[in-house]
């Protein structure tokens, strides 16, 4: 059994794979790509390098990911969760390496910081830094959430400690890509706020598993969707880009904050107006999910 794994999510990722993957294979760390079954070059390339591929239909992230849990026979104590946009630096790879051959260090997880590169420029403000999250777990003792958007892992038992260095989020797609992207992104949102609805129930974080994680849930469940639809988005850019200073982020920046932190929240309210004026004239819950699953085109049988 090795120490610890990587598993990658993948399609067409051909710009990043190499990229993300080249540090753990220069150390013989076992590389899982599981893969929605990708056009382009990314199957050849991870396959060149020595990664061990999987294959299954693309859902959602935490069905995908929850999958290779179940299914893709990771032979490893510890699990790392790598997206093929993501690289790691060296030091860091170091210290992972040295705190699962220590069983950990009495934690069994570990919470890595990421920053985001946008256009070339690292966003540094305006909340963006770090973004402290749970991608490191010891086999068996973490379930990823039920969710279409933003999903964590979760403990469900132990402890984490937060393992400090370079870790980044640097996309090489296009503004088009990125636009794209976040238009699915607000679809999915919609889904999971209207399904906590019709279930009456919020998704929290365990307490062992990441504080910002918890205060970032916390503050969106119970202020940011308390607030008017529209005007939220607005308060939210203004937080962000005045008070959490970030202007200070450049030309790149404001384009970031403003497309992420006001357009993206902006087309998720009205995503969410069309969703709900679509599901106003049925009462059962299930008559709303099909409405919602034909205006959004995702299976929501399972959900």
């Amino acid at each position: 059994m090795a120490n610890f794994a990587v598993v990658v999510l993948t399609y067409n990722e051909e710009l990043h794979i190499e990229r993300c993957l080249a540090p753990f294979i220069n150390h013989n760390i076992p590389c899982y790509v599981v893969d929605s079954f990708s056009t382009d070059g990314t199957l050849e390339i991870a396959s060149s390098m020595g990664a061990i591929i999987r294959k299954n239909h693309f859902i959602s992230q935490s069905q995908q990911f929850d999958w290779a849990l179940k299914n893709a026979d990771i032979d490893a104590e510890w699990i790392l969760r790598m997206d093929a946009d993501e690289t790691l630096s060296e030091a860091l790879l170091k210290k992972i390496i040295n705190f699962t051959q220590n069983d950990g260090e009495g934690h069994a997880g570990a919470v890595l910081e990421r920053k985001h590169i946008f256009l070339g420029r690292w966003i540094r403000h305006g909340g963006r830094y770090p973004v402290r999250i749970l991608r490191l777990f010891r086999k068996g003792c973490a379930h990823i959430e039920e969710k279409w958007m933003d999903e964590h892992i979760v403990l469900d038992r132990g402890t984490s400690t937060i393992l400090s260095g370079e870790f980044c989020d640097s996309n090489l797609n296009s503004i088009s890509w990125f636009i794209d992207k976040h238009n699915k992104y607000a679809s999915r949102e919609v889904i999971d706020i209207i399904l906590s609805e019709l279930k009456n129930s919020t998704h929290s974080i365990s307490s062992n598993t990441s504080t910002s994680i918890q205060w970032r849930r916390f503050l969106k469940n119970n202020i940011y969707l308390k607030l008017p639809p529209f005007i939220r988005p607005f308060c939210y850019f203004m937080y962000r880009y005045f008070l959490q200073l970030g202007f200070l982020d450049g030309k790149e920046g404001f384009a970031y904050h403003f497309m992420q932190g006001f357009w993206y929240r902006c087309l998720v309210d009205l995503k969410l107006l069309e969703a709900r004026k679509a599901m106003a004239k049925y009462t059962d819950p299930a008559d709303k999910r099909r409405a919602l699953e034909k205006l959004t085109g995702y299976n929501l049988t399972d959900a």
